[in-house]
């Protein structure tokens, strides 16, 4: 891993259209998600700490342990990284340069929309990305699906913000409120070529469990099936639709509203948000255990 933690959570942005889209999901989560930038600042929030010694101390532990190729830490961060950078089309930096010159309209002619069926695996493949990262991050085997499903509950900042977006930006969006039970029964009746052909899941795909494409298959369907009940009751208890996530992205994405089409191609593209709160989830778990074992 070339880059150390600290330089990660220090070279988060503080705006543009990942933090842009995130904020627009507070009326969901409200207060939920603060967009912590910068290590040290990252400490001091999550600990209440104020002592410089001490906080260079926990800065040093959360290092260390991030380094420690036993950990899964690493491998999470690959993992966030890996999904985001699948799932877009097109280099991010000519877009972000772009927002403000143009509207949203102005970027159609690059977007094309995705076919039903892979948005269906993206969304699939972003799901087990959660749960075999939230199973590296814990020391957990990477198939504990059960582990996984109980600590949905208590997902809270990062965390809940990431999942929201999922939902709203991967589900919503694209395939419709009721898109879970839409997406369950088009992945059982997928095939394992259908995988392969996906660039989502070729991304990363060695670290699905199941030492083929049918067993990956069958643990991305199981993966969907035990977490639909939660999605169904978040998106139910949150009111979440495609007007009020769509209205929330209006501010800033002039157009978008008449192009529900591209929106959601646009999301991929441009909003890496997988990778920005997989980052800050990383550091706060890093944190919270250096401070306990300090």
């Amino acid at each position: 891993m070339s880059k150390k933690i600290y330089e990660l959570v220090d070279k988060l942005p503080k705006g543009g259209i990942t933090v842009m889209s995130l904020k627009s999901l507070d009326k969901f989560v409200p207060g939920q998600w603060n967009n912590l930038v910068g290590f040290d600042n990252t400490i001091k929030t999550v600990t209440g700490e104020t002592d410089a010694a001490m906080v260079q101390a926990i800065g040093e532990r959360a290092t260390t342990l991030f380094n420690d190729k036993k950990e899964g830490y690493q491998r999470a961060l690959w993992l966030y990284q890996s999904v985001d950078s699948a799932s877009g089309m097109l280099g991010t930096a000519a877009l972000a340069n772009r927002i403000g010159q143009d509207t949203f309209l102005g970027f159609l002619k690059n977007i094309t929309p995705k076919p039903e069926k892979a948005q269906t695996i993206d969304l699939s493949v972003k799901l087990v990305t959660e749960v075999v990262a939230f199973c590296n991050i814990n020391g957990i085997p990477g198939d504990s699906l059960g582990d996984f499903v109980r600590s949905l509950s208590d997902y809270s900042g990062e965390s809940l913000i990431r999942m929201a977006a999922l939902v709203s930006f991967d589900g919503v969006i694209p395939l419709g409120a009721g898109f879970s039970a839409k997406v369950l029964s088009s992945i059982k009746g997928m095939g394992p070529s259908d995988l392969d052909n996906n660039r989502t899941f070729k991304g990363v795909k060695d670290a699905i469990p199941g030492d083929s494409s049918k067993h990956k298959l069958a643990f991305i369907t199981e993966s969907f099936e035990s977490t639909k009940d939660w999605i169904d009751s978040f998106v139910a208890d949150k009111g979440i639709t495609q007007s009020n996530v769509v209205d929330g992205l209006a501010g800033f994405l002039e157009g978008s509203q008449s192009k529900l089409d591209y929106l959601g191609a646009f999301l991929d593209i441009s909003a890496k948000y997988y990778e920005h709160t997989g980052v800050q989830t990383l550091a706060r778990r890093l944190i919270e255990r250096s401070v306990a074992e300090l």
